[in-house]
């Protein structure tokens, strides 16, 4: 009999889950099976959480009082090179949409191959500019032929989680806020077609800001509105554009915002956005905040602005965003205050579930590390050519390359490297001589060569490609140009691609003063917490633990630490592993019980 009553409760949860809803547009509601039904959401990206906690962050938008999960699926991490598709792991978006379903959660899907996001090239593949004519967010064929395999293998996944397939997905995003881009109808209709044609036929929606509405919607499609919470204004905007008729949908509400690097750290007080949920709930208007838990943006995935009135800004790896759930997955002041906001909308009888307890935090011991060996003590084979070859040219997506040549010495000068991108160590006969910044548009020094043959060697780090505005076209990395000296082009190089995906494996070697470095260490745990290791003293680089990658640090701030989950780390030994670039004399990194997102150095 027991056995009978767990099949029975299985068959009955397994007939939950796939129950028939309905989800239409009503004349001013939405509606869902039928009844008028306000969708008050909150953007996670499950990239940015480890999958380990994913049922955990969804579990606290609930007890804040959310009903639906936003979020965007890039491109780029799904189909890393051109055919080659990756939905495991961290990657599997399908099993992050069932577990919002297991927990109660609808979700709003936005698989735009255009995300923005603060997320490399906007989450384009870097491999796009590698095909000759290829002109994103248009109707050249290359690319539409790319986009239309993309999101084909996007719908294999999602498409049969939609609400009108028994799934949990309500609506989905046809492009990204376009109209802050273009304006061109017959591309956005292609897109659209796209979508169907992949599967996706359930309620599709189009985002802009409010002044670019007219200019990105779809007509047929619902326009939603990003960045404005007065209801007046939303209704307005909405009509104008879906004949005079609703529901109304804030797409993206910003109760916060991100960091960049040499920038000052944002805070958003709470205080300021109370009245403001409020009203809009109270005016029957759903609404995503964007974001509600950002998390961290790991590995070399952070996103740049840039602008002919701006100069190139990368972003932190951290994605607090100063949000409702802090990076780890914590309540803030902030959550408990929009809970508060929020309970006073529920439908009558209906209460919030209880706030989860916060995650539990350590320090590390102080980590000293045992090995360490020169990063150009391990290169791999050169590609040589004439002039410089940029990432794309070398099939390389992220990290570094070391571009390597040998000159006639005996002379001063200036160097120049046309279209550095990003960050360069320049070094003569191995001894660091500059270091070039394009956030301070740096692509010059003055050097001396001794005389004699002289070896030159120019480290490149891709920073992250600009995710928004006109110049996503013009986002090759490395040098991409010539390099001068005295204004003399500089030919015949060899490149060294360093790409440092996994966690490097330490050949011991003598370390240079100056000179890029690789540390290798371990620390013992008695028991696991989340903790931020505190790299304020060390210079540039990135940090791995357990095989899993970080993201990067960088003295200049206003991110000091790193965070690490308490599910990446082990109970007895971990392994640690630190590429430094300007200050390899640094030997000791601790794990601290708090983070530290706002100091500049």
């Amino acid at each position: 009999m027991k056995k009978i009553s767990v099949i029975i409760c299985i068959i009955l949860y397994c007939l939950q889950l796939s129950a028939q809803h309905t989800f239409q547009l009503g004349d001013s509601t939405f509606l869902l099976d039928g009844k008028p039904f306000q969708m008050i959401s909150g953007e996670i990206h499950y990239l940015r959480v480890p999958r380990e906690s994913w049922r955990d962050r969804i579990k606290m938008a609930k007890a804040m009082g959310l009903n639906t999960i936003g979020t965007y699926v890039f491109w780029n991490m799904h189909e890393p090179e051109q055919g080659q598709y990756n939905f495991s792991g961290n990657n599997d978006v399908a099993a992050f949409v069932k577990i919002c379903q297991e927990e109660g959660m609808w979700v709003i899907l936005r698989p735009s191959p255009y995300a923005c996001a603060e997320w490399e090239f906007g989450g384009y593949p870097y491999w796009l500019q590698e095909i000759k004519g290829l002109e994103v967010r248009s109707k050249e064929p290359q690319y539409l032929k790319a986009y239309n395999d993309y999101i084909k293998a996007v719908g294999k996944q999602l498409a049969p989680l939609q609400i009108n397939h028994g799934g949990n997905i309500l609506m989905v995003q046809v492009e990204n806020e376009y109209g802050s881009y273009s304006n061109d109808k017959s591309y956005l209709e292609i897109n659209r077609k796209m979508f169907a044609d992949a599967g996706f036929d359930g309620l599709l929606y189009t985002c802009d800001p409010a002044a670019d509405v007219a200019k990105g919607h779809l007509p047929g499609l619902l326009p939603a509105v990003n960045g404005v919470d007065d209801p007046e204004k939303v209704k307005q905007l909405v009509r104008e554009n879906h004949n005079g008729k609703g529901p109304f949908y804030i797409a993206e509400w910003y109760p916060a915002w991100f960091d960049s690097w040499g920038e000052k750290h944002h805070t958003v007080p709470y205080k300021d956005f109370l009245t403001r949920l409020d009203r809009v709930l109270a005016a029957g208007i759903s609404i995503n905040m964007y974001m509600f838990h950002g998390g961290t943006t790991r590995g070399y995935m952070n996103g740049a602005n840039y602008s002919d009135a701006a100069p190139y800004s990368p972003q932190i790896s951290s994605y607090d965003y100063d949000a409702p759930l802090d990076e780890a997955g914590n309540a803030t002041p902030k959550f408990m205050e929009f809970r508060k906001v929020i309970a006073r909308h529920l439908a009558p009888g209906a209460s919030l579930p209880e706030v989860p307890a916060k995650k539990p935090v350590i320090t590390t011991p102080v980590i000293t590390f045992e090995r360490s060996c020169a990063m150009f003590s391990q290169l791999p084979a050169a590609v040589k050519s004439v002039q410089p070859l940029t990432f794309e040219d070398l099939k390389q997506a992220y990290g570094f390359v070391l571009y390597r040549t040998t000159l006639k010495g005996g002379t001063s000068g200036t160097l120049k490297i046309k279209d550095l991108r990003d960050y360069g160590l320049v070094f003569v006969n191995g001894k660091r001589v500059a270091v070039l910044d394009r956030r301070l548009k740096q692509d010059s020094t003055t050097i001396t060569l001794p005389a004699g043959k002289v070896t030159l060697e120019i480290l490149v780090e891709n920073l992250g490609r600009i995710n928004f505005g006109p110049y996503l076209l013009k986002n090759r990395k490395g040098i991409d140009g010539q390099v001068l000296f005295n204004g003399q082009a500089i030919q015949q190089w060899q490149q060294f691609k360093l790409p440092y995906e996994q966690q490097p494996v330490i050949k011991p070697s003598t370390v240079v003063a100056d000179a890029p470095v690789l540390k290798e260490g371990s620390f013992t745990l008695s028991s696991k917490g989340d903790t931020y290791l505190d790299m304020s003293k060390w210079g540039k680089g990135v940090v791995w633990i357990n095989g899993h990658h970080l993201g990067r640090y960088w003295q200049v701030g206003p991110q000091q630490t790193l965070y690490v989950p308490a599910e990446w780390l082990k109970t007895g030994r971990n392994k640690i592993t630190v590429l430094e670039l300007i200050k390899p004399g640094e030997n000791q990194v601790q794990g601290l019980d708090h983070p530290i997102l706002d100091v500049l150095q």
